[in-house]
């Protein structure tokens, strides 16, 4: 086989166009690779994120929870104060939608109430006889929205002269329900605002340690070691126990949550420390530094976008801690106090084994705390997963 060649200084023939590329006209791209080419880096997260689908549905249990907690009190069927004494320690009442064979709507049986002289506990006996149905969005007990104004509107009411205890009531005759809808205002944003606390001291601390480096990281690294050396628990007990029994209730929240957000930044700001220890020897930092400028433009400006999604995960998986440590605090009397209402401290009805026996219906202020503990963890696993590269 014969092959000729060029002449002398003649071009070599090429088959690359030199026409300037174009990404958006390429015709050999699919429809589908054009859409995740002009995806930006948040939508492409979105994707993956999407795949999780547990995660999907914790983000809108969380999103469906939160949003509650700015109408709690017209969700709930009673105030948060009110006390029913003629149904003290009262089992929970099931709705039905039938009676004798005829569609009557939601609605609750009554009860009448007999005290056992041997035992002196109160015995509810369910009467068939007294349908009860229930109102919607109807007048109720009175409240302050906010604080702000005064209404009696809630979406949904018992019958006039009747009751509706859905998930019973306690010793002093309050609505469980209502408890631990208005708990969720407390115990949901008590992690928010500890988080937030969080997140600032770790990426200030952890940013400067590993920015600078130096006599200064050693001294932090030194103080996260004694600090998380230190069990969690007795650390909060310990803090929780020297706030004044004067403070108010609202102090008292501010405390707790300081005290939450001081105690969870050390593993925050070692996770900053090792991420910018390594980010601070790119090319981008070294042309900022040249240009005149401070450490803190770089890290907050350059740096800390660099892996915000990773500290977007690492927050939903902290929140689930506080919200345990708020609740483990208020269950032993060491944390948040009446008139606040939160999980914990409705958990503290159900402290003795005697009352879990004969009612346990006490015990269903557990139920959201283990759910919304799930879904910030699913939540985080998804987050985690979008926002890791190699994925």
């Amino acid at each position: 086989m014969t092959v000729s060649l060029p002449e002398s200084g003649a071009p070599l023939a090429h088959y690359v166009s030199a026409a300037p590329f174009d990404p958006h006209s390429v015709e050999a791209m699919t429809e589908e690779q054009m859409r995740v080419y002009q995806a930006s880096q948040l939508r492409l997260m979105w994707w993956k994120f999407k795949k999780h689908r547990l995660a999907v549905v914790s983000l809108y249990f969380l999103a469906l929870l939160y949003a509650m907690i700015v109408v709690v009190e017209f969700l709930a069927p009673y105030n948060l104060h009110t006390r029913n004494v003629d149904f003290i320690h009262a089992p929970p009442q099931g709705i039905h939608l039938f009676h004798e064979g005829s569609f009557v709507g939601p609605f609750v049986y009554g009860r009448t109430m007999e005290l056992n002289m041997d035992t002196l506990r109160r015995t509810y006996t369910v009467d068939p006889q007294q349908v009860q149905p229930l109102r919607f969005f109807c007048s109720g007990d009175s409240y302050r929205f906010w604080g702000l104004f005064e209404t009696d509107r809630h979406l949904v009411c018992p019958a006039k002269d009747g009751e509706f205890f859905l998930l019973g009531t306690d010793r002093l005759g309050r609505d469980v329900l209502s408890r631990i809808l208005y708990g969720s205002r407390i115990s949901l944003t008590i992690g928010l605002l500890g988080i937030t606390m969080s997140f600032v001291l770790g990426i200030v601390i952890g940013g400067l340690a590993g920015y600078h480096g130096g006599v200064f990281d050693l001294i932090v690294q030194r103080i996260i070691e004694v600090l998380q050396s230190i069990p969690s628990i007795p650390l909060w007990m310990a803090l929780a126990a020297i706030m004044p029994v004067t403070w108010s209730p609202l102090l008292i929240y501010l405390g707790i949550t300081a005290i939450l957000g001081l105690l969870d930044w050390t593993g925050l700001a070692r996770a900053v420390r090792s991420k910018l220890l390594a980010l601070r020897e790119e090319d981008y930092v070294l042309a900022a530094q040249l240009m005149g400028a401070g450490s803190s433009r770089i890290i907050g400006r350059h740096l800390v976008p660099g892996f915000m999604s990773h500290l977007i995960a690492t927050a939903t998986l902290s929140i689930p801690g506080m919200i345990l440590g708020e609740t483990a605090l208020s269950f032993l009397g060491l944390g948040l106090r009446p008139p606040i209402t939160s999980w914990g401290i409705l958990l503290t009805e159900a402290r003795s084994v005697s009352v879990i026996a004969f009612y346990p219906w006490l015990l269903f202020p557990t139920i959201p705390v283990i759910l919304v503990i799930l879904a910030f963890n699913f939540l985080g696993d998804g987050l985690r997963d979008a926002a890791d590269p190699y994925k």
